[in-house]
């Protein structure tokens, strides 16, 4: 359901943070807190990247930030290389305030998410067990960012998604903060601290409410596919990154 209005979030003194990463290593990721998800399969959206595993072309801390950068590659048979950190098994949580720092890479062909899924398919496989996209957006359009949930009941494969869109037109010059709050009622997307679309718990079954188990984030950029690749992929923008400031997760909203 849309919100109908904007609201800034007011701080809680009460709110815990309980996860975060600021990124003040050097080098990889911290093994502590990510994991790889490898492959050039598709992803079920017929992308061409290869996700790599541990390679710092692709994926790096550096100067504070989480760099992920997807770079054509002829090497690989599809001619992209990118990373997807998963927190699985490291970091999940069911209910909670997440929120990323981050600032988008730009050009066709990019699609960049901060997103998660289900720790365990406690409903069975997507979309059954549910998906929050915290933030999507694809490079043919851009400044446009969605946020968006996936259900056995409401996902883009039978065209009954929920979700909304806001305008962000510095997405690539600028770090944004793109956050949820989620609870057992409702998940509220926020862009910068203000919320942009509400989705409330129906008080249906897990075709509709998958979201009473704990969830993973991925951070990731894809390169075309059926979305991000609708209008090509432009050959002449790579290498594209997306820097990430930092993660934090906290008890409810703060």
């Amino acid at each position: 359901m849309l919100c109908g209005c904007s609201a800034v979030s007011q701080p809680n003194p009460a709110a815990k943070l309980i996860w975060s990463d600021e990124f003040e290593n050097s080098g990889l990721p911290d093994p502590a807190k990510w994991d790889y998800d490898i492959g050039d399969h598709g992803w079920g959206n017929n992308e061409l990247q290869y996700y790599s595993k541990a390679d710092m072309k692709n994926a790096r801390v550096e100067n504070g930030r989480l760099i992920v950068e997807a770079i054509a590659d002829p090497a690989h048979p599809k001619g992209y290389t990118s990373a997807r950190l998963v927190s699985k098994g490291k970091g999940f949580w069911q209910y909670g305030y997440i929120e990323v720092k981050a600032k988008l890479p730009q050009g066709i062909g990019t699609w960049p998410a901060i997103w998660m899924l289900p720790e365990q398919n406690t409903y069975g496989g997507w979309p059954k067990s549910g998906e929050i996209d915290i933030m999507e957006h694809v490079g043919f359009d851009p400044g446009k960012v969605h946020g968006t949930v996936h259900t056995e009941a409401f996902n883009h494969s039978i065209g009954t998604q929920k979700g909304a869109q806001k305008m962000v037109p510095d997405f690539s010059a600028e770090f944004h903060t793109y956050a949820i709050d989620w609870t057992a009622e409702k998940i509220d997307f926020f862009i910068d601290g203000q919320v942009y679309f509400t989705f409330e718990n129906t008080g249906g079954d897990y075709k509709e409410w998958p979201f009473d188990q704990p969830f993973h984030l991925i951070l990731n950029i894809a390169v075309g596919g059926n979305w991000g690749g609708a209008q090509g992929v432009d050959p002449n923008i790579w290498p594209q990154k997306m820097e990430v400031e930092y993660v934090r997760v906290y008890d409810r909203q703060p």
